[in-house]
């Protein structure tokens, strides 16, 4: 399984820095997870967005979403694409308001969000806690505990394992999802400070509790806010959990 990151910043890009999105290949299969702002000119340096099997959304913050317009456009729009699009309808597990969500990006109007619908391209697939199959590759999700409906995935092939969390605050459902994961993307979106309430994201330090409760075997962090501490950041999550600590950068490449 090779984890590829397209971008990690937290909330709102940064200079050269998109917001959520990463690239899953295995088993012949390849997934895009969250498709953030300015994610999608990175994937395509990676791979023909028709060439896609199944694109992960965890919620629908734009952080996380903003740029499925993008491929919206490009698998609608394309002069020549290389087969019917509206044939082999490409699979979004989103939350189960996604179509409505992401159509209403495609409309200037009310009249115009009245025709818009996205399922002649996309078969949108309603998340629930459970287990989904992408080809091969099994996709478990849990439901995370965010502002809104909020999944993490864990992400399995042949015996190796990638976990992300999303957006989520330190939970029971975390850790048993990464329980023993080889490789867990995590949700670290700032220092831990005294006094703030914290209610959206987990902290650095917090990020590396998890991956030390759940015994996972690397921890990468993700999701820092632009205007966060990243080296702080970094530092907290090594001293909570004892195996390998990276941040996530784009164009960074794991292979589990």
């Amino acid at each position: 399984m090779q984890l590829t990151v397209l971008g990690c910043a937290g909330s709102a890009p940064g200079p050269d820095l998109p917001t959520s999105g990463y690239l899953v290949e295995a088993g012949g299969v390849r997934i895009v997870v969250e498709l953030g702002s300015g994610v999608f000119g990175p994937l395509m340096r990676h791979c023909d967005p028709f060439d896609l099997d199944a694109v992960l959304l965890s919620h629908l913050h734009l952080d996380h979403c903003a740029d499925f317009s993008s491929l919206a456009v490009y698998r609608r729009e394309h002069p020549e694409p290389p087969y019917d699009v509206t044939e082999r309808r490409l699979p979004v597990f989103a939350p189960s308001h996604a179509p409505s969500r992401l159509a209403a990006a495609h409309a200037a109007s009310r009249a115009e969000f009245a025709t818009t619908d996205l399922t002649d391209t996309f078969d949108f697939v309603p998340l629930a806690p459970g287990r989904y199959a992408v080809g091969p590759v099994d996709v478990e999700v849990a439901a995370m505990r965010h502002i809104c409906e909020a999944y993490g995935f864990r992400i399995s092939y042949e015996g190796v394992s990638l976990v992300f969390s999303g957006d989520t605050v330190p939970c029971p459902e975390l850790v048993r999802l990464a329980e023993g994961a080889d490789l867990l993307l995590a949700d670290s979106a700032w220092r831990e400070q005294a006094g703030r309430a914290n209610y959206l994201h987990m902290s650095g330090r917090e990020a590396g509790e998890v991956a030390t409760s759940a015994g996972v075997q690397r921890l990468v962090l993700t999701h820092v806010l632009p205007w966060s501490d990243r080296d702080g950041v970094l530092e907290d999550a090594e001293k909570a959990f004892p195996g390998p600590v990276t941040l996530a950068t784009p164009g960074a490449v794991y292979t589990i």
